[in-house]
Formats: structure tokens, C-alpha cells, sequence
């Protein structure tokens, strides 16, 4: 038998009652915030805008390196479809990074409050050790953060950590039909004709807005772009990625062993899907070289209209890739003013390769970002709405390149003039842009 004194269980009560409070406060945190972390710390309210209230360093870069130099930071996202999240694109070592916290900033006080992440490394790395990943945080209520930094530790000093504004954080109407995200440009890339070509064939189509997640490209292909951004048509997003990783220019790390394939290109489509998820109705994923062309339609609003109309409920459509080599040429079109310009004119390219038996045609996409979590390069891979497979007789992807089938004879490949209904229009707006950027 134990015995104590007055002053002794005098003392020993209140301990009891705060330890299970604690305990208590601590179960019902854990149960309703789905395994997060709470910790407040306070600071003193000012009347002082919202980014100056919060603490941290504003991250300067889109791709900000974490102490543990395994996780990058691209950018956070708002994202209240299922729960009220915030999702951060990033890009982590799929086996070192274990934990991250994201220490949010709360509104109108700037308290500061931790929550643990759930780090969710997508499934299509191809074998490389770094992959596009969502680290997804369950936001505290009452909070309405503006910001949040990203920690391997919920204790720290947030003064000595990077902050990230929320995006998407104000509900907004789509402001355009149509955006094509290409990702990424590198390897001094100068095809500066069949850039323009694809570009003005994107607006006859009906694009607004082309986002490129650039790494390097020629002088002169830097004064197209400006030319471009100025008219307001692309927006340019620095992609420094080989500054923090050992970049692979191939799909699969068996074809050559780096850090990231394909220059980090699946983290900048993700990241360029939530980037437009409030401001485009469409957001097209293919690369400069790729134009999804019309069949029975003029355009791509009559067209995605008739195929909503027809699948209702859809909100990923995939259209079947078909390479139109760029050593088969026609002499129609051979304009000589664009002779001087580097790069392919893809009008004097109407000649595709034939189906291959039992050989995937990869396709590429147009989609409603508001029904997408996460995509690959031809496919979603999670999704809220259904994925249909667009018949070639209604569309399919115009891809001038290298051929994949290099022997064959050209009485073997099927002509294709579809790209040729558009002449009149695509070569006068590619005359307006020459003339103004190289000419």
C-alpha cells in the first residue's frame, strides 16, 4: 500500500488533470486532423499585410532546395475538392525523405501552426531515384493560411526557413479556354520555325495561353519567347533543375543513370495543371513538336464540346500520337524567306508512319485540370472524372520528328494533308511573327 500526504496528492491533482487533459486535447487533434501535428506559436498582431505578418524567407526560386538537399519545393497549392489542403508540388528521393511538416501561417494574426504531411511520390519515376511528388497538408480551421514553409522537423526556426505564398487560394472564373503546358525546354534549343508554326497553329486552334517550363534555349530562340510573352500569349517558367540535380535527357533511368529523367518534366506538367486549375477550362499537355489536329471539327472548342456532349462526365482525353517524319518532304510550301530560319517547316511534312502491330501508340492529352490530381506524360494517373480514348477519325497528335520507323520506303507512309486546311491562315501569321523576331 502507497501511502502520501495532504500537500503530497494536493500536489499530485492538478498534474493528474493537466496530463489528461493533454492527453484528451492530444487524442482529439490526432483523430480529427487525420494524424497531423498542431503546434501554435504566436506573434503579435499588426495591421500589417499578409506576407509581412508571416515569418520565413520568400523562397526566389521555382525550384527551392530543402536543408536535407532530398526534397525540392516547387510550389503550393490550395485544394479543397475532396478536404481543405494545401498541396505542394515537389520533387523528393523516393527513399530518403521520410518526413516533412508544413508550418502554415494562419490569417488575420500570423500564428503559426504545424501539421505533418503525407508525402505521396508518384508512381511513373521510370526507375530514377528523384520523382514528381504531392506533399499534401490537412489545414488547421480557422486558419485560412496565406503561406507555408516546409520543414523535416515540426520544431525549428521558421525565421530560417523558406516561405511559399498559397496559390489558388481565391476561388476564380477560367479566363481562357484553352492552355498548353510544354515542359521542358532544353538542350539550347533553337527549332525556332516549327516553335512558331506550332505557336500560331496553338492560337488558330483556339489557345490563349502556352506556359513553358524552360531550361535553355539559342539567342535567337529567346527573342521568339519574348516576342511572345510580351504579346501575352506564353508565359515563361525558369526551370533550373539541372542547378540541384544530375538530369537525364531519356524517359527511363536504364537509358541512362541520373538523378531525374527527362529534365523533371512530369513535376513541371503537374505543377502546370494546378498552376491553371482556376484560370483555364482546358489545359492541353504536349510538347513543342505536337499538334493535336481536328478531323471533322475547325477547331478545338467545337471539338471538345462535341466530345463533351458524347462522354459525359469525362474530364481526360487522350488523342493517339502519330510521327510525321522530318526526313519525308514535300515541295509544296517551300517558302524561301523561311529557308534561313533554323528549324523544321512542318508544312513541307505530310507524310506519317503507319500503325506498327502490337506497338503502343503513346497518347497526349487535353483535359479539365479541376477533375485531375496527378498525371504522367501520356496518361492521368489519379483522377476525379473519366478517361476517354479520342478515335483517330475525330483527332489525332501531328508529331514532325525523327522517325521511329526509319527504313521504310516513302510509298510506305500514308500522306496526311490534314495540316494543310490551315495554310492560308498559318502562313501568314508565321510571315507577322518572322518579321518581327528573326527576319
Amino acid at each position: 500500500m502507497i501511502h502520501c500526504g495532504k500537500k503530497h496528492i494536493c500536489a499530485a491533482v492538478p498534474c493528474i488533470l493537466i496530463f489528461a487533459s493533454i492527453l484528451i486535447c492530444s487524442w482529439k487533434d490526432l483523430h480529427l486532423l487525420n494524424n497531423t501535428a498542431r503546434k501554435i506559436f504566436h506573434q503579435a498582431t499588426t495591421a500589417s499585410p499578409a506576407h509581412q505578418l508571416c515569418r520565413g524567407k520568400p523562397a526566389e526560386s521555382i525550384i527551392t532546395p530543402l536543408k536535407d538537399n532530398r526534397t525540392f519545393i516547387i510550389s503550393p497549392y490550395f485544394d479543397d475538392r475532396e478536404n481543405k489542403v494545401t498541396r505542394v508540388i515537389g520533387i523528393v528521393h523516393h527513399e530518403d525523405v521520410k518526413q516533412l511538416y508544413c508550418w502554415f501561417c494562419c490569417q488575420p494574426d500570423g500564428k503559426v501552426y504545424v501539421s505533418k504531411a503525407k508525402i505521396d511520390v508518384h508512381s511513373d519515376r521510370f526507375g530514377f531515384p528523384y520523382g514528381a511528388a504531392d506533399i499534401v497538408c490537412l489545414e488547421p480551421e480557422n486558419c485560412d493560411p496565406t503561406h507555408v514553409s516546409i520543414h523535416q522537423s515540426p520544431q525549428g526556426n521558421i525565421d530560417q526557413l523558406p516561405r511559399f505564398e498559397i496559390k489558388n487560394r481565391k476561388a476564380e472564373t477560367s479566363s481562357v479556354d484553352f492552355t498548353v503546358c510544354i515542359s521542358a525546354m532544353f538542350g539550347n534549343y533553337n527549332n525556332v520555325l516549327q516553335f512558331i508554326q506550332s505557336m500560331e497553329m496553338y492560337k488558330i486552334l483556339g489557345v490563349q495561353k502556352v506556359v513553358i517550363y524552360k531550361n535553355n534555349c539559342s539567342h535567337l530562340m529567346e527573342k521568339v519567347l519574348k516576342f511572345y510573352t510580351e504579346e501575352g500569349t506564353v508565359e515563361v517558367i525558369p526551370w533550373p533543375i539541372n542547378s540541384h540535380l544530375k538530369v537525364s535527357s531519356k524517359w527511363h533511368f536504364s537509358m541512362d543513370a541520373k538523378d531525374i529523367g527527362y529534365y523533371g518534366q512530369i513535376t513541371a506538367l503537374n505543377d502546370c495543371i494546378y498552376r491553371n486549375m482556376q484560370r483555364s477550362k482546358f489545359v492541353v499537355l504536349n510538347d513543342a513538336d505536337e499538334i493535336i489536329l481536328p478531323l471533322k471539327h475547325p477547331d478545338w472548342k467545337t471539338m471538345m464540346s462535341s466530345l463533351q456532349e458524347q462522354n459525359p462526365g469525362t474530364g481526360i482525353f487522350l488523342f493517339e500520337n502519330h510521327i510525321f517524319p522530318e526526313t519525308v518532304s514535300t515541295h509544296t510550301f517551300n517558302i524561301s524567306s523561311w529557308n534561313t530560319v533554323p528549324g523544321i517547316n512542318i508544312l513541307q511534312h505530310v507524310h506519317r508512319e503507319p500503325d506498327r502491330k502490337d506497338v503502343y501508340n503513346p497518347r497526349k492529352m487535353i483535359i479539365d485540370p479541376r477533375q485531375v490530381i496527378q498525371t504522367s506524360v501520356h496518361s492521368v494517373l489519379h483522377a476525379y472524372g473519366n478517361s476517354v480514348n479520342v478515335p483517330m477519325d475525330v483527332a489525332l497528335v501531328y508529331h514532325c520528328r525523327v522517325p521511329l520507323q526509319g527504313n521504310l520506303p516513302r510509298e510506305s507512309l500514308i500522306k496526311d494533308t490534314t495540316l494543310w486546311r490551315y495554310n492560308l491562315s498559318l502562313i501568314m501569321n508565321v510571315n507577322k511573327v518572322l518579321y518581327q523576331t528573326v527576319l
